[in-house]
């Protein structure tokens, strides 16, 4: 953990995804972050020199504007499409972050992302209260092997969880 740790604080950019907690996790996931990827449920707590990002996709996300790096919302269908050929009702916003980093940075190495040995798509940062969860509209298997298909391509740099 400590040498996870270590490399994602030697990133220039870090991106984390909705309630993605810091506080209290230090030791594990760092404390810097570059981008928060969420909607706008999700923004709460913000350290004030991380960019927000925002995948709108109704008009109540549109209202806090002001401060936000707003996505077009065609992003999220080309990530569906061109990236998932339409698997899924929609990408998850890990999935779309992905891609978004693909397209601005040199070199996109990913951490966190996928299942547990159970199958169980949960966070570092709170307990599953629901063992059978799983990745509800989003299809997150799809997702997946995206990227550990590219990580085999060496396109990117892929830490798989446990």
């Amino acid at each position: 953990k400590k040498i996870i740790k270590t490399k994602l604080m030697c990133y220039y950019m870090l991106f984390r995804m909705n309630s993605a907690k810091i506080k209290g996790y230090e030791e594990d996931v760092g404390t810097k972050t570059t981008h928060h990827v969420m909607y706008p449920e999700s923004a709460v707590d913000l350290h004030n020199s991380t960019h927000l990002v925002l995948f709108p996709f109704k008009i109540m996300d549109l209202e806090w504007l002001i401060k936000v790096m707003v996505i077009n919302p065609a992003f999220m269908k080309y990530s569906h499409e061109s990236w998932l050929e339409k698997k899924g009702a929609y990408p998850s916003t890990g999935f779309m972050t992905f891609v978004f980093a693909l397209h601005i940075c040199d070199e996109v190495h990913v951490f966190g992302f996928g299942a547990d040995s159970d199958g169980n798509w949960s966070h570092y940062f709170e307990l599953l209260r629901n063992k059978k969860l799983k990745t509800g509209q989003h299809p997150g298997h799809h997702e997946y092997a995206v990227l550990e298909q590219l990580a085999n391509e060496k396109i990117i740099k892929f830490y798989k969880g446990v």
